[in-house]
């Protein structure tokens, strides 16, 4: 598909990628992102970055662009998840490793927006994209533990402002091959989509147009002869950012095929990446601070037991 759009009268800063969602519904963001990252999608005849600022009257062509996939929510009783906690505004998930969040392009199988659907249809209408209702935060497909849903729009803008400010604590416990020779640190390098592999993101070590900022903080729980324990915090919140952001440092995570250098083998694993979202706060609508946390998981657990 060929197309030009032009930018109307902005009144507020908008983004590229979530402008092209909004005039060009049946597309998925990831799908549009991938258009403007390959050059298909221009402004004012020139290639930018998924996150580039339009300004009123920009001129934003597309070319050879693909008819769009059909993706929708199906609603899914048989979707497993654990419920932490449920009020009139939010729901506190504890998910399983291995369940994707919300349906996209490429993923054949019933995901977590599905059967959240199943039994509260009203977050269908909630948020800005009917692919991620309810979404203020997602989690990768092999990491497991705490995600908050919200339940209405007022509830979804409450949290989006709490992410964009940074006033959401999410601490993560994740397991590194190699030992760690500082107690605690700060990872700050930029990410970008990683130009061999768009699957992939990829730490830079200054920044540049097509990075994003990115910071991590860490603390050495406990090590091993191979494997140390951490304890994560994350102050910003890109795609694969821990991941990305300790492989880079040197220490990738047991069990993450896709960041872990073939040199740096490590046979046992739990089957799985040993990365849990362990504990989240944020404010709700009353002004109140609310705390939840999550175990590890049975796999991880008994991998770490394993290790003594």
């Amino acid at each position: 598909m060929n197309k030009s759009l032009s930018a109307p009268e902005l009144h507020e800063p908008t983004r590229l990628d979530k402008f092209l969602h909004a005039a060009l519904p049946d597309y998925s963001r990831s799908v549009l992102q991938r258009a403007i990252r390959e050059g298909n999608i221009t402004v004012n005849d020139k290639k930018v970055v998924v996150h580039h600022w339009l300004k009123s009257g920009d001129s934003i062509e597309l070319k050879n662009l693909a008819e769009p996939i059909k993706i929708t929510v199906t609603p899914n009783k048989d979707v497993l998840y654990k419920l932490i906690a449920e009020t009139a505004d939010y729901l506190i998930i504890d998910k399983p490793a291995g369940l994707v969040v919300h349906p996209a392009a490429g993923v054949n199988e019933p995901t977590l927006v599905d059967g959240l659907i199943a039994k509260y249809p009203e977050i269908a209408s909630v948020g800005d994209d009917p692919l991620r209702p309810g979404i203020v935060h997602r989690l990768d497909r092999e990491v497991s533990g705490l995600l908050v849903i919200t339940r209405n729009n007022q509830m979804y803008e409450h949290l989006k402002k709490q992410f964009q400010d940074r006033t959401i604590d999410k601490e993560y416990v994740g397991l590194v091959i190699g030992q760690l020779s500082q107690p605690s640190g700060t990872i700050n390098f930029p990410l970008a989509r990683s130009k061999r592999n768009h699957g992939k993101i990829a730490a830079r070590n200054k920044a540049g147009d097509d990075t994003r900022e990115a910071i991590t903080h860490y603390a050495v729980a406990k090590q091993w002869q191979k494997v140390t324990l951490l304890k994560l915090k994350l102050e910003t919140g890109r795609t694969h950012q821990i991941r990305a952001h300790l492989a880079a440092l040197g220490y990738p995570l047991v069990g993450d095929q896709l960041y872990r250098p073939p040199k740096l083998a490590f046979k046992n694993t739990p089957g799985r990446i040993f990365l849990h979202a362990q504990t989240l706060s944020f404010t709700d609508l009353s002004s109140q601070r609310q705390t939840f946390s999550s175990p590890l998981p049975k796999e991880l657990s008994d991998f770490l037991n394993s290790l003594s």
